[in-house]
């Protein structure tokens, strides 16, 4: 029998409408929490909300991760997401939150905690902030739903936990990077910097240069899924707007960054392919410090 307990939060969320394209891709106990939730965006795309929903933690773990958490929202399905809290953690200081996205094989109909099994930034990021609680999502697509629950999970998050919220992050793989490039282009505010991995923007471009929100784009170069010209063009369509802005190259250069990799940086690490190699860059130190380090 699971035992479960009531506390009441408040917390932020929107529920927005926006059309997105799509590509197919590649605590050990549990309890409830009853919530209350009134969006205050300031996005033109969104809407004010009000939102009650629950959560009920799993009871499995894998590798110091809590799996099969589950936020139920009203205005939303339900939230499958695996939770790294470190054990340092009590409350008393603001910890650092990251949110990894899976691409396809990772999401939920693929099966209870296959994301952390597969893939690894997760696990890698553990090693730049110790002090860093990890959410590990498993949402149902990659589409605009998924970023309005993403958004949703990370104002839960940031209500239940005391997170820096100057040290939000947000990483997303492949289909994970449609709907990251959705969500931070939504709420901008969120996030303090989001890595895109072979995958391609869906998302707002002006909201996101108005925040100078750092983008690091990584893919490979012959991309199977995505080629890397969608990538180029995301990159020149923020460069151009931070020109208008005013920036220098070098301030541009400090919060945009495309990294297109050649053949030989997934063939020289055994990768079967481009498109399957992006999970390397959860173990490429230039790449992980930029998100990490530098901001």
């Amino acid at each position: 029998m699971h035992k479960f307990t009531v506390v009441l939060l408040a917390v932020t969320v929107t529920v927005t409408t926006l059309s997105a394209c799509s590509i197919k891709s590649n605590s050990p106990s549990s309890y409830t929490t009853n919530t209350t939730a009134e969006s205050s965006s300031k996005a033109q795309t969104t809407q004010p909300a009000k939102q009650n929903y629950a959560v009920t933690n799993g009871t499995d773990t894998y590798r110091g991760f809590s799996v099969k958490n589950i936020l139920h929202s009203e205005n939303n399905s339900d939230i499958h997401f695996n939770l790294y809290v470190p054990k340092t953690y009590d409350g008393s200081k603001a910890y650092a939150l990251f949110i990894t996205l899976p691409g396809y094989e990772g999401l939920y109909f693929q099966g209870v905690g296959v994301n952390i099994r597969q893939e690894n930034f997760g696990f890698e990021a553990q090693k730049y902030n110790s002090n860093m609680i990890i959410v590990a999502p498993q949402l149902n697509g990659w589409d605009e739903d998924s970023a309005d629950e993403t958004i949703v999970l990370v104002e839960y998050l940031l209500s239940a936990y005391n997170i820096d919220k100057s040290k939000v992050y947000i990483e997303g793989y492949s289909g994970g990077g449609e709907t990251a490039s959705q969500a931070v282009g939504k709420r901008p505010d969120l996030f303090t910097a989001y890595l895109q991995v072979s995958s391609q923007w869906d998302g707002e471009y002006e909201s996101v240069a108005k925040a100078k929100l750092p983008v690091y784009i990584a893919i490979g170069r012959d991309d199977e899924y995505y080629g890397s010209k969608k990538s180029q063009n995301a990159y020149d369509t923020l460069y151009d707007l931070y020109k208008k802005q005013g920036l220098t190259d070098d301030e541009i250069n400090k919060i945009l960054v495309l990294d297109i990799k050649e053949r030989d940086y997934f063939t020289s690490r055994n990768a079967p392919n481009e498109h399957g190699g992006g999970g390397l860059f959860a173990e490429d130190d230039t790449i992980m410090s930029w998100l990490f380090g530098e901001h």
